[in-house]
């Protein structure tokens, strides 16, 4: 394996991009604290540049503007995490094409840090009980949890039979609620994919969540409260209906709250999330111009040259079928076979579409292949000496014939061909966030935030202090009932957090100010 990643600077960037702000919000946690009706409207038409296809709504989720904007906003809503720090879209930033720029270190199966196996992956919740309080997990400690594959680009996933990178989010989507009720026969790997993160006690959830948990929190909570920024589409959604069981009122037609409902809504948000304006896309209906004569020699060679195709396939750029490229030997994740048990499926994963490829951080379901050109030097690998290992146990042969560990691409076909996939099919409202990629500022992506942190340090105060709004007394207020200055002694601080040192809250009208003593 090729693995440029230190991992203690990883680590670093576990804390950087993720503790100090989940611990904000677990401290701002505690100072702020039926029926599947459809209003169906007929499918936006689907299809679009390059040949893409239309795009699937199934019957039993036909689109709708209110769904597609419920689904817009539960998306980008940190509440709808356990303890206000995780969106869904959290690992799924456009500019970084759909994935995560968040780079954390999982040990790997081995479960020891800096090791081969070592996957790069992205940081979700603290560990959490049923109470959420912060647990010392045996991996992680205090310290965000982080998942064992990088974040998938969602992006064009609508045309996936079955989604995540072992395809256990299946077409047939399943009442999340009774695990018996089928709600959508086919079409459905959208919704099934949705509601699996909001349970996950390392991606958004604390140990034992349950939907009713879910429901309650929505059910009191104001839609993008924590966010900034907030897109013209939504901010008029949230005027029109300004709490989500009104939200969900509008776009199904009663206020009932429920998992399906959830996964219904982010699904229709989703499928309308088509990346068809790249230059190749212009460039396949007709515009000769819309991509550089390098980009063009790039698209013909790959095309024309190599097999990299026949498995991302064109116009989606992946076939969403599972392939053991031999990235890692195949015990260490088993992949798709942990899903169909089938022998043949040992260590294999969902080809990636190679769509807004150039935006991404981190390749492939380890996550430490870091860019195109590394990509391409892991194929070399069986033929070149390019740093990269490949593990041909179990290895899948390649569509049309051919075998992983024999690709030969040669040097001087390269740079025009990672120009081609790096900048000829991004799609530049993708890169640039504009509408239908646009969305809210997240609380967990602002600087200088205040933070106490568990060991009694602070940061993003001056003079040891820092005043922050809230709506009601009440809502500062968890464990007193008047306004005044608060001593809050060492220890669980309401379940949320832990301080080794005394910490002050003074409470006025408008304003809560934490302090050190």
């Amino acid at each position: 394996m090729k693995n440029d990643w230190n991992a203690e600077t990883i680590r670093a960037g576990n804390a950087l991009y993720g503790l100090r702000f989940q611990r904000l919000a677990m401290l701002l946690a505690v100072l702020f604290s039926s029926a599947l009706g459809s209003v169906a409207q007929n499918p936006p038409p689907g299809g679009g540049g390059g040949g893409l296809p239309p795009v699937n709504y199934p019957p039993e989720n036909l689109h709708s503007e209110a769904k597609r904007i419920l689904g817009k906003i539960l998306f980008w809503d940190e509440q709808l995490s356990s303890n206000d720090t995780m969106a869904c879209g959290t690992c799924h930033i456009p500019t970084f094409g759909g994935a995560d720029p968040r780079l954390g270190l999982h040990p790997g199966f081995d479960g020891v840090f800096a090791t081969d196996d070592d996957v790069i992956g992205s940081p979700g919740v603290v560990r959490m009980d049923a109470n959420k309080n912060p647990v010392n997990d045996p991996v992680f400690g205090f310290d965000p949890q982080v998942t064992d594959r990088a974040a998938q680009s969602y992006f064009a996933s609508m045309f996936a039979p079955d989604n995540f990178w072992d395809g256990r989010a299946t077409s047939q989507f399943i009442d999340p609620e009774d695990g018996i009720t089928e709600l959508i026969a086919q079409f459905g790997g959208l919704e099934s994919q949705a509601v699996g993160p909001i349970v996950s006690s390392v991606e958004m959830a604390h140990e034992g969540r349950t939907w009713n948990d879910v429901r309650n929190k929505l059910m009191a909570a104001t839609p993008l409260l924590m966010s900034s920024n907030i897109p013209a589409d939504m901010q008029a959604a949230i005027n029109a209906n300004s709490s989500y069981p009104e939200l969900f009122a509008n776009a199904f037609g009663d206020s009932s709250i429920n998992a399906g409902r959830i996964g219904f809504a982010i699904a229709t948000y989703e499928r309308t999330l088509l990346p068809d304006e790249s230059p190749w896309d212009l460039y396949e209906d007709g515009d000769s111009s819309a991509m550089t004569a390098a980009q063009i020699n790039g698209w013909e060679t790959l095309r024309d040259h190599t097999i990299c195709l026949n498995c991302h396939q064109p116009p989606l750029f992946t076939d969403n079928q599972f392939y053991n490229i031999g990235l890692r030997p195949s015990f260490e994740d088993e992949g798709r076979f942990n899903v169909t048990g089938n022998n043949q499926d040992h260590g294999r994963f969902k080809t990636p579409t190679l769509r807004n490829v150039g935006l991404k951080s981190t390749m492939m379901h380890v996550g430490w292949v870091t860019d195109v050109q590394d990509s391409i030097d892991f194929y070399n690998a069986g033929t070149q000496n390019t740093g990269h290992v490949q593990f041909t146990d179990d290895q899948s042969t390649i569509p049309g014939g051919g075998n992983y560990n024999n690709i030969s691409m040669p040097a001087q076909f390269q740079p025009d061909i990672i120009d081609f996939l790096e900048n000829g099919l991004t799609d530049p409202r993708v890169a640039n966030e504009e509408f239908p990629f646009d969305r809210p500022t997240l609380l967990s992506e602002l600087a200088q935030t205040p933070v106490i942190y568990a060991d009694g340090s602070y940061e993003g105060m001056e003079n040891g202090s820092e005043s922050m709004p809230y709506n009601t007394l009440e809502e500062a207020l968890v464990h007193v009932t008047e306004a005044g200055t608060i001593a809050l002694s060492p220890g669980a601080l309401g379940g949320a957090i832990v301080i080794t040192q005394p910490v002050t809250l003074e409470c006025s009208a408008g304003t809560a100010t934490i302090g050190i003593e």
